[in-house]
């Protein structure tokens, strides 16, 4: 199937995209337990970019397992062909001039590695959202802690499957001790330079 693919040559480039948006277009991946506030965090910073002016968008769990996802569960093979999906996914958007925002338990260092691989290390920041296990079940808003406990989820994140937390991420934010204000101010004077576009 592969060798009767042939690339083909577009017209606008990515750096058009970028040079016209004026900013440059990277992937900011969130990390962390369920209920960590990984999804708050993103929404949070996709307004506080957008305001900006700066083209955003957010993956999460809601619009990527409703949609190209939906035939995975969450066995450990399936969460790594859900985060590859993710990745691709988001060099897409980012062709397209966007700042990508995913919001991913993305339990595993391995498979965070390969999505910096396949979106490049120089346009991709890891954010550790590192709050406690105890912290996320007693916050528990959809009730899948509950649910876990009792062995109706299997693969449970933090429960029956294990969560590898990143040993250096770019950004570790701690919301048990920080602010939503906070946590976002710290990454966007992180991207800061990153988001300038020099031709």
């Amino acid at each position: 199937m592969a060798k009767n693919i042939s690339s083909h040559t577009y017209h606008v480039s990515v750096k058009d995209r970028r040079k016209a948006n004026k900013h440059n277009s990277f992937l900011i991946w969130i990390t962390g337990l369920s209920g960590s506030g990984k999804s708050t965090i993103a929404n949070g910073l996709e307004y506080n970019l957008h305001k900006k002016g700066i083209k955003t968008y957010v993956l999460d769990g809601d619009n990527i397992r409703g949609g190209i996802n939906q035939n995975l569960t969450f066995s450990p093979e399936d969460r790594v062909e859900n985060n590859r999906r993710i990745a691709e996914i988001s060099k897409l958007f980012m062709d397209a001039g966007c700042v990508v925002i995913g919001a991913f338990i993305s339990p595993y260092k391995k498979s965070r590695e390969e999505i910096k691989r396949i979106v490049t290390p120089e346009n991709f920041i890891e954010i550790y959202v590192n709050t406690s296990l105890e912290e996320c079940e007693k916050r528990d808003v959809k009730g899948l802690y509950k649910k876990a406990r009792k062995g109706e989820i299997k693969d449970f994140t933090g429960i029956s499957a294990p969560y590898e937390a990143p040993e250096n991420p770019d950004i570790e934010i701690k919301t048990e001790n920080e602010s939503l204000e906070e946590a976002i101010g710290k990454i966007v004077n992180y991207i800061k330079k990153k988001l300038q576009y020099n031709e």
